[in-house]
Parts: C-alpha cells; structure tokens; sequence
C-alpha cells in the first residue's frame, strides 16, 4: 500500500479509484488505456480531472522538466521529488513512477529499496526499463509486493547502446527478441508493458499474445492503450518531437505571448492599475504623512 505524503488535499472528486486490476479489466473489455506523464501537482490535477486512467512520473522530466540533453541525467532523488508533488495532486489515476537510471540495474535488493520509495513517496507502482535482463529485477519488486510495469523497445535510458532514438524491432530477428522479452516480463510478474518505437504490426501482434495490457508509444493503435509526454501533447518542448508526438495545444506559444504583454504593459507603465493592486483609507494614509514628516513618493500612484 502506497503512503499519501501530507499535504493539500488532491482533485479527482468521487469517481472510483483506478487500480492495475482496472487496467486489466479495461483490456479485457476491449476499453482503450489512457496515460499521460506529469511532474507536478498542478498539471497531475488536470490531468486526473480530465479522466487519464494512470499518470506516469516520467523520467523524461530529465529533458523536459530539468534541461538535460536526455533522461540519465535525473536522479532518484529528483523523481521522488516530484513524485510527491504529483500524489497530492491525483485521486483517481493510477500514479506510476518510473525507475531512473541506475536506480535497478545494478543491485536486485537496491531496485526493490528503490522502488519502495517510490511507494513512500505515493506511487502505486513502478516503471522499470529493459528486457529478459530485468526480468528476475522485476521478479523481485512484484514479490515485495510493488506492481511493476515494463517497457521495451526504443528504452531511452539505452539509448547510447541503442546508436540513438531508433525504432526497434523492424528486423525478424530483432522482432522475434522483443517477442521473448514481453513474454519474459509478463512471466515476472508486469502488470502492464510500454512499447515504445515498435512497428505497428508488431505491437499489435505482442499485444495479442500477451494477457498484460500494453501502452504504446509510437507503436501503433494496436496496442491496449496509449502514454504521451504531456509537454509534446501541449505543445510545451520543442528541442525534440519524436513523429508519434501529436500537439493538441501551442502552450508554448501562448505564454510566450503573455510574458510578452506583461513586459510589455510593465515598461510602458501600464501594469499595474488600481484593479490589480490595494487601496488604504485616506485618513490613514494623511496620518502616516504626519508621522513621516509629510514627505510624500517621488513617484505618486493613481496616474493610470
């Protein structure tokens, strides 16, 4: 059972609670997943208003939270950080935190102290990458009692082993390998796999074989559901947009629009105006002048 952090009390009103048992049932009924990454309370509040079956804490807040260049930059000590955040702002959503590299690959009892902590800081499970590899890695998180979810395919914590962001899986041999590793994880105990930059034929097909849901990203519309970036979905990081990262929104844009007014209004000495700022009766004001030897500002409110 996962520790709720104190704090303010998280959005989500009364509708039921999404658990990996609803994932499961969701695939069984032939209901499409939803899932969506957040590193903060407030935009894991509007995502859980808005209905997302589970939140994801992404370790791809290295590069579009943090500046790094990739996601093997972030340390455990960051994701918690903001995998606190994101627990005081979901109720309803299935909160996933996602393993940072080097947290699980070198030590089997340090992956499970590690994803322990991610429970303590109010997760409900954790995301691991990797294949057949991690599979014993992953054995053992599930038998401490943590749900685990998988993901394989382009891994980005890989991806200097990888050559890069590279589809995988468009050879028979390669295809056949990530087969075997959804195979292997479903073994170990996963409760869901991410696909991530798998041919769409092939996500479809591991979809099929598999009694796990699988969330794809980049893999088609074969899989039992779907996780984007939320800042690709916004419209918020333009320094890499991978082809399956569709914008529903220019945020990005938009506030550079608004920053720019405020300068603007801030330099031409229009903001603020007496509806933004707060008023003092007259003759409190007339008998601080006395105190203060009936100097007055240099430069006098009330001109705008």
């Amino acid at each position: 059972m996962s520790v709720k952090p104190e704090g303010v009390e998280p959005a989500g009103g009364n509708r039921p609670k999404t658990t990996v048992l609803t994932l499961a049932e969701k695939k069984r009924r032939g209901e499409f997943i939803t899932m969506l990454t957040a590193y903060d309370y407030p935009t894991a509040r509007v995502v859980d208003e808005a209905g997302i079956d589970a939140i994801l804490v992404g370790d791809s807040l290295a590069m579009v939270v943090l500046g790094h260049p990739n996601t093997l930059s972030v340390t455990m000590d960051e994701m918690l950080h903001h995998a606190r955040a994101v627990s005081r702002g979901a109720r309803r959503a299935l909160l996933v935190g996602d393993m940072p590299f080097m947290s699980y690959q070198s030590d089997a009892a340090e992956a499970v102290r590690n994803a322990g902590r991610f429970l303590q800081a109010g997760m409900e499970a954790v995301k691991l990458e990797g294949g057949r590899a991690f599979a014993e890695t992953a054995r053992g998180i599930v038998r401490a009692g943590i749900p685990v979810q998988g993901h394989i395919g382009l891994t980005p914590q890989s991806v200097n082993a990888l050559g890069g962001w590279r589809v995988q899986g468009r050879s028979a041999a390669a295809a056949k390998a990530l087969v075997e590793d959804a195979l292997g994880l479903e073994d170990a105990g996963c409760f869901s796999l991410v696909l991530e930059s798998v041919p769409e034929r092939l996500a479809a097909y591991i979809t099929e074989r598999l009694s796990i849901p699988t969330i794809g990203i980049g893999a088609g519309a074969g899989t039992s559901g779907q996780v984007l970036v939320i800042h690709d979905l916004l419209g918020l990081y333009d320094r890499f947009t991978p082809k399956f990262a569709k914008r529903y929104a220019e945020l990005g844009a938009a506030m550079t629009e608004a920053v720019r007014a405020y300068r603007t209004e801030v330099e031409a000495g229009t903001f603020p105006t007496r509806d933004h700022s707060y008023a003092m009766p007259d003759e409190e004001w007339q008998a601080f002048l006395q105190t203060a030897g009936g100097r007055l500002p240099k430069r006098l409110p009330g001109r705008r």
